[in-house]
């Protein structure tokens, strides 16, 4: 089974019991590192992630996974919050940060630059619009290597 094609599965299943347990399954990875594989849960939460919280989702998808068992060979299951820099891929990650500060990185330079801070202005399939300093900053998404909302201390 290939590491897409797992993670796809794996995410179709929990989703909706996640969603059901009130968080947002963010990503879903599937790796090996050293003789180990392990399955990292991502999930996140408007009152943000927890412990708690961790340990919840990590009981509901092991009952779900074992009954299921889509995944042949033997794994870690890993359940985290994103983190502070959690990448922004779908559609609502970049609602949620419309007026905030986030970072752009990307494959060629745009504007000159390899990565853009500002805020996050407006953005549809093709393109996000960052406001730097006084300045609009137009990039097309096809272009974006990652996406961050900018930690500021």
């Amino acid at each position: 089974m290939s590491k897409v094609r797992t993670e796809d599965i794996v995410s179709s299943l929990l989703l909706p019991v996640i969603k059901e347990l009130g968080f947002e399954l963010v990503d879903v990875e599937f790796v090996k590192e050293g003789p180990h594989r392990y399955l990292r849960l991502f999930i996140d939460h408007p009152d943000g992630v927890d412990l708690k919280a961790c340990e919840t989702v990590s009981r509901a998808a092991e009952l779900l996974l074992d009954e299921k068992d889509p995944i042949s060979e033997s794994y870690i299951l890993e359940v985290s919050s994103p983190g502070l820099t959690r990448p922004l891929k779908k559609e609502a990650d970049f609602q949620r940060c419309l007026g905030q500060r986030v970072v752009v990185n990307t494959y060629v330079p745009v504007e000159g630059r390899k990565s853009i801070e500002g805020v996050l202005e407006d953005f549809d399939q093709d393109t996000l619009v960052l406001k730097e300093d006084r300045e609009r900053v137009v990039i097309p998404r096809n272009k974006v290597s990652l996406a961050h909302r900018a930690v500021e201390f």
